[in-house]
C-alpha cells in the first residue's frame, strides 16, 4: 500500500514552509522530509515520520547527513541500534570551526 500524500498535512506547518506540499513525493523526497522532521519537527511529527518510513529507513538516510546535530544522532543511534560512528556528523568536522565553542 502506497502512503497517502495527505499525511504531510498532519505534520507541523512550519516544516515545509519552503515547498508546495502538492509537489512533494513521499518516496522520491524521503531524504528532504526526514531531514526537516529531524531538524525542526516536534514529537508528534516524529511519530508520523516513524509510521511513514520506519526506523530502519530513517536511520539509513540520517547517517548521510553531515549537519545533523549530535543529540539527534545519539537518539537515532540508540533507537535504531546503529553505532554512532556510522553517522557522518560524527566522522566529519567543519573546515572552519565556530568562533565561540560552547
Amino acid at each position: 500500500m502506497k502512503p497517502d500524500k495527505k499525511i504531510l498535512n498532519k505534520m507541523s506547518g512550519h516544516l515545509f514552509w519552503d515547498a508546495d506540499l502538492s509537489e512533494i513525493d513521499i518516496e522520491r523526497n524521503a531524504k528532504y522530509i526526514i531531514k526537516k522532521v529531524l531538524q525542526y519537527g516536534f514529537y508528534s511529527d516524529w511519530k508520523i515520520l516513524l509510521e511513514l518510513y520506519g526506523i530502519n529507513k530513517i536511520t539509513q538516510i540520517a547517517t548521510q547527513f553531515n549537519d545533523l546535530d549530535k543529540r539527534t544522532a545519539s537518539f537515532l543511534s540508540i533507537v535504531g541500534n546503529v553505532p554512532k560512528n556510522k553517522f557522518q556528523c560524527y566522522s566529519t568536522k567543519q573546515s572552519m570551526p565556530q568562533h565561540w565553542n560552547f
